[in-house]
């Protein structure tokens, strides 16, 4: 894959750092994507998103979720079980401990978290402050100002 040179760019835009080194390295393969747990991303309204993981085996008490600016980290560990006496033939269900990071946009907010099912869901608010809301600006009609002498009187 080709490699996308933003240098330009940083000479003509201002705060645009963080967003020009995360599409740098989106372009960049990851050597060892992690793959656990699997996870949707869905869109349940025009400015709420929810992330669902599947963290079968996991209870609450095990998983943690954390963010921080614009990263969300949902982490899980898991004693080991003592399978004393237990002969297990196969494996399916992982059971190993994991840690997945998401880059969050800007004025995303974590709104809360619930483990149903072995389901994770995270639900996420993109709330724009009002300041950057787009506003109208109103155009004054065009007043001439006169300006007013004082007339001289004669004596």
């Amino acid at each position: 894959m080709r490699h996308v040179d933003f240098s330009p760019l940083y000479r003509s835009t201002v705060g645009f750092d963080r967003l020009f080194s995360l599409l740098d390295s989106m372009g960049q393969p990851e050597q060892s994507a992690p793959a656990y747990p699997p996870y949707n991303i869905e869109r349940t309204g025009e400015d709420q998103y929810r992330i669902t993981m599947a963290v079968a085996g996991f209870a609450e008490a095990d998983l943690e979720i954390e963010s921080k600016e614009n990263t969300l980290l949902v982490k899980g560990s898991q004693e080991k079980a003592d399978d004393e006496g237990v002969e297990v033939l196969f494996r399916g269900i992982a059971a190993r401990n994991f840690e997945r990071r998401f880059q969050l946009a800007d004025h995303v907010e974590v709104r809360s978290a619930h483990l149903e099912n072995g389901l994770l869901h995270i639900e996420l608010l993109r709330e724009i402050p009002e300041k950057m809301k787009p506003r109208k600006i109103a155009i004054a009609a065009d007043k001439s100002k006169q300006i007013e002498g004082k007339k001289a009187t004669r004596a």
